[in-house]
């Protein structure tokens, strides 16, 4: 299970040397997208050229009957590489049904260290990391959402736990808004923008002092949300 970049960074500074020796020894990939795919791969000099390089696709259109033959080189002795699109895979990513059905067969699984922004997010937002929940993505429908967020933040109180979401890029300024219509003013956000690029942003408040403070630019910019009410 090899982990991926989150952006456009330096692999060196985020994939420790192991992942890139483990790649150089691979040849046969599965993958969310080949194009995305083969970039990453040349970015970590992969020494065996593109065009002997064997790519699966996993994605919301895999069909589950197609999974069994994604594993066939493994059945036979071969490693085969997992990668995700961006960050760790099988985390909030479709790897998982493949890790499931190598667990099934009794094929060995190796996940190696790399950047997962669900953690990364969490240790920087000065919340509880002992009782925390990953939400995936909100309803998209306002009176959803505001529902969603009303619960998230009721749970949160009752048990002290931190409760993690994310939203798609382009609709992070109108989640932002229904943040702060529908939270309690004493409740902490936490936004986590653009984590390990040079962009990077992250920084925790109140709603009330996210109010009274100037708005940060985060349209169209991968972003985890973490709130914790008191």
């Amino acid at each position: 299970m090899i982990p991926t970049t989150l952006g456009e960074s330096d692999v060196a500074k985020v994939l420790p040397l192991s992942v890139k020796e483990t790649i150089h020894q691979l040849d046969e990939f599965i993958v969310e997208n080949s194009k995305t795919a083969r970039a990453f791969l040349k970015l970590m000099e992969i020494p065996t050229p593109q065009n002997e390089l064997k790519f699966h696709t996993l994605n919301k259109h895999t069909e589950v009957q197609e999974l069994h033959a994604f594993l066939d080189a493994c059945r036979n002795g071969k490693n085969i590489g997992l990668i995700s699109e961006a960050g760790c895979p099988g985390v909030a990513d479709p790897g998982a049904e493949i890790a499931n059905l190598a667990h099934q067969e009794d094929i060995q699984i190796i996940p190696l260290v790399g950047p997962s922004s669900i953690l990364l997010s969490l240790m920087a937002s000065g919340m509880n990391g002992q009782s925390f929940a990953f939400n995936g993505y909100l309803p998209i429908d306002k009176s959803d959402v505001k529902k969603k967020l009303k619960d998230l933040e009721r749970t949160s109180r009752a048990y002290d736990q931190t409760q993690m979401f994310i939203e798609t890029p382009y609709r992070n300024t109108k989640l932002i808004e229904t943040l702060y219509q529908t939270l309690q003013s004493n409740t902490k956000l936490c936004i986590a923008c653009d984590i390990s690029l040079s962009t990077e942003h992250i920084k925790t408040r109140t709603i009330a002092e996210w109010k009274r403070n100037a708005k940060t630019d985060l349209h169209k910019r991968p972003c985890i949300f973490l709130i914790h009410a008191q």
